[in-house]
């Protein structure tokens, strides 16, 4: 049987002086030992925290070389102390807490295996996930073994406020705070997360917060030429759409990607909320099934940047508009509706409390039958009163 594809991942772009901050803690054994990582959604927060373990584990003269055996493990993904956990489906017909860690940990396996095979990956995923109480639970029995190959072991979480899964219950956050509280000898934590304050407060006040900001869009641009293959505008275009994220901006450049059709379905949503006809609201809820909300996060951010779009159009402000393809729209829509600052804030503080609550368990039918029709009555100054 042929041994399994490798695709060598991209080399790590931007964030030079962060990077180079994080090597001098590790080189001086002064970086704590769980660190939280947060910025906004494929920006490479698991990339960094995949980074930070290699550059620690390294046995080359400067770290990361790349080339010693520890460098080469871990760019494969198989250095048998870089342990990374992130959010999957819930598998199903796991019928006791045992089946269940088993079929979690061989679904984990083969999304490493998956992530060998395309290390470039768009950002934007509806499925519903959580990280499990049982994945947490063979998490700690890992940590409180002996590193495989040196004095260190790292354990990585990758989205991290999908430790509080659908249910809203907190066993597998409360359970990793009992490792955190007392880590054991040898065992490093990076956890990563988009919406760090989805976190428990005992868990944040254990780490130290490094903030990931949005690489410049010429760099996400430069980065889609020359590992995509894209062509110049589609490529800049994308690098826009992706306000700085290179793992929205691979989403951006496939025209059935996840991004896409979050960005024209939010646009619905925003066109409903905003049309002045309150059976929109409802046409668009009923496209939704009853369950599965958590698979609304990428599409309630997406309608978040098109109300900061209208709040730049309602300004003149075109210069600040992401979405410039529909800035006919946004310009009628923003003087139809006599559209000040602080109703397009207030609107955008109103899907940032959705995306909150689309956490737990909500029907999708009535949860955006009801945002949609809070954000006619605070756009729209008619409807409102």
């Amino acid at each position: 049987m042929p041994p399994p594809t490798t695709t060598p991942p991209p080399a790590f772009r931007g964030h030079d002086d962060l990077r180079a901050s994080l090597r001098r803690a590790l080189s001086r054994g002064t970086l704590p030992a769980t660190v939280l990582v947060h910025g906004m959604p494929g920006c490479g927060k698991q990339t960094l925290a995949l980074w930070m373990a290699r550059t620690w584990l390294c046995t080359g003269a400067v770290a990361p070389c790349g080339r010693c055996n520890s460098c080469r493990l871990a760019l494969r993904l198989e250095h048998p102390d870089i342990h990374w956990y992130f959010p999957l489906p819930r598998p199903r017909r796991a019928s006791s807490p045992g089946k269940l860690a088993e079929a979690l940990e061989d679904a984990r396996h083969e999304k490493l295996a998956e992530f060998r095979r395309q290390p470039l990956r768009a950002e934007g995923d509806t499925e519903v996930k959580g990280i499990y109480l049982a994945a947490v639970l063979a998490l700690r029995v890992h940590a409180h073994k002996r590193p495989a190959m040196g004095t260190e072991q790292f354990f990585i979480i990758g989205d991290a406020e999908y430790l509080v899964p659908q249910e809203a219950s907190p066993e597998a956050a409360n359970a990793l705070l009992k490792l955190l509280e007392e880590p054991p000898d040898g065992s490093r934590f990076i956890l990563t997360s988009s919406r760090p304050g989805s976190l428990l407060d005992t868990i944040r006040s254990r780490a130290l917060p490094v903030h990931l900001p949005p690489l410049a869009v010429p760099v996400v641009a430069a980065f889609l030429e020359e590992e995509c293959g894209a062509d110049p505008a589609a490529a800049g275009r994308a690098a826009t759409l992706s306000q700085g994220s290179i793992g929205a901006a691979l989403g951006h450049l496939e025209a059935e990607g996840v991004p896409t059709a979050e960005r024209n379905r939010s646009l619905e949503f925003l066109r409903a909320a905003t049309g002045g006809r309150r059976g929109d609201a409802y046409k668009a809820a009923l496209t939704f099934g009853p369950g599965g909300a958590r698979g609304l996060l990428g599409l309630l951010a997406a309608l978040q940047l098109w109300l900061r779009d209208l709040g730049a159009a309602a300004l003149g402000r075109d210069d600040r508009v992401v979405n410039g393809d529909e800035l006919p729209f946004l310009k009628e829509t923003a003087a139809r509706l006599q559209l000040t600052p602080d109703r397009v804030a207030a609107a955008v503080d109103q899907v940032e409390n959705a995306r909150m609550l689309a956490l737990g368990n909500v029907n999708p039918q009535l949860f955006i039958a009801g945002l949609l029709l809070e954000l006619e009555a605070t756009l729209d100054r008619a409807a409102g009163r």
